[in-house]
């Protein structure tokens, strides 16, 4: 992975950085959210499910206008905007004292992640051939993972000192990235096309609605995020009822490790193998891996149990993940690449979805019912993507024949 990165101009390597220095602020903060929540403002903890929660979920859901400002402004422009939106958001959540103000915060650092998130995967496509997107989103992918699995340590750190501390260091990393993109970014950098007239946020709306590709990608991704978008929340919720907190713990602890540990490791070097040419072969492959790593957590009774099925499990994560990524780009349009893309981060509401849903599963039914419902999605969802690899191939051979 370090031989790919020289090999990447610095615009690409700072883009990169981005995925690295925003994500590991995001991970420093989030985990202590509910303990902040809990002692600061003396919320319940159904309460502070519902405001992450929707706080996630708005994000999300705006981060899709982000997509149509990629589409029509300086790429460069729009990441110093919203990195200003990440540092102001974790300053003001840690200045306030008012709950009003304090989502309102929270909702401006996840809408801002959303959207770089957006204008960096479009920004690939502008500056690397297609042959080099699969190898550039496995190292993109890795080097989140690495964010995910350092920042809650370095969190749990801070947090010993004061519970303010990890705002400020997630203000900082975002600080920090706003003014080493200032000095050394691409100005030129831009998703927008200039050949093609301005369309209004409404109208390109519809034209997504109308490419069936997109929309079973896009189902597809809110099914499958249910799975793995937030797998330690459901899992943690299952282990509660039906073990021990020390069991729990210990497992969570386990899990957390092995599933950054293989994304680590092995993300690079299965992401780079993952290829247009075989792509629903490749998605079988993860979304079989998926639903082996289900029946697997179904089964487990050890830590090594659970080990080896979250190994099984994040295999077809880092398969899944850049294939996602590589059919979106291939379909999505130059000039509408972004709006693409921030369709595709819709399905993030799918993996905020799924604690609430396995919480109202494990409330109604026995306990083994989540995993069954769980097996459900991935089906679902597999499906939906095959849908659209399916039409995506039909719509390529009929422009060939044209």
């Amino acid at each position: 992975m370090l031989t790919a990165l020289r090999h990447y101009p610095a615009s690409v390597n700072l883009l990169l950085a981005s995925s690295l220095f925003l994500t590991l602020g995001r991970a420093i903060t989030l985990p202590y959210l509910v303990i902040y929540l809990s002692s600061s403002f003396t919320l319940g903890i159904s309460d502070i499910g519902l405001m992450v929660g929707s706080a996630l979920i708005v994000g999300s859901l705006l981060s899709l206008y982000g997509g149509y400002l990629t589409d029509r402004l300086s790429s460069y422009k729009l990441i110093l905007a919203f990195t200003g939106f990440f540092f102001v958001g974790f300053v003001g959540m840690c200045l306030t004292d008012r709950l009003w103000l304090f989502f309102l915060f929270l909702v401006s650092f996840n809408f801002a992640y959303s959207v770089i998130d957006v204008v960096v995967k479009a920004a690939f496509g502008k500056l690397l051939p297609v042959a080099e997107q699969s190898k550039l989103f496995s190292v993109r992918y890795t080097l989140i993972n690495i964010g995910y699995a350092v920042g809650p340590f370095i969190g749990a750190g801070l947090a010993h000192w004061s519970m303010k501390l990890p705002f400020l260091v997630s203000a900082a990393l975002g600080l920090g990235y706003f003014v080493v993109y200032a000095m050394y970014g691409d100005r030129q950098l831009s998703s927008a096309d200039p050949a093609n007239a301005p369309i209004s946020f409404l109208a390109v709306g519809r034209i997504l609605l109308k490419d069936y590709r997109l929309v079973c990608f896009t189902l597809g991704g809110m099914l499958s995020a249910v799975v793995f978008g937030q797998f330690t929340a459901y899992l943690s919720q299952y282990l509660v009822t039906t073990s021990t907190p020390e069991f729990t713990y210990q497992v969570i602890s386990s899990v957390v490790a092995v599933n950054a540990a293989v994304v680590i490791c092995l993300q690079y070097v299965v992401g780079k193998r993952v290829s247009h040419q075989h792509l629903n072969q490749w998605l079988t492959l993860g979304f079989t891996l998926f639903l082996m790593g289900v029946v697997g957590f179904a089964l487990s009774s050890t830590v090594l149990h659970w080990s080896l099925a979250v190994a099984i499990f994040t295999l077809g994560e880092i398969i899944v993940f850049p294939a996602e990524y590589m059919f979106i780009d291939r379909i999505a349009p130059t000039h509408l690449r972004g709006m693409y893309y921030g369709a595709q981060n819709l399905s993030n509401l799918g993996g905020a979805l799924g604690p609430v849903l396995c919480g109202f599963a494990l409330a109604a039914q026995p306990p083994a019912f989540m995993f069954s419902m769980l097996a459900g999605f991935i089906v679902a969802g597999g499906c939906c993507y095959l849908l659209g690899a399916s039409y995506s191939r039909r719509h390529d051979q009929s422009h060939t024949v044209r």
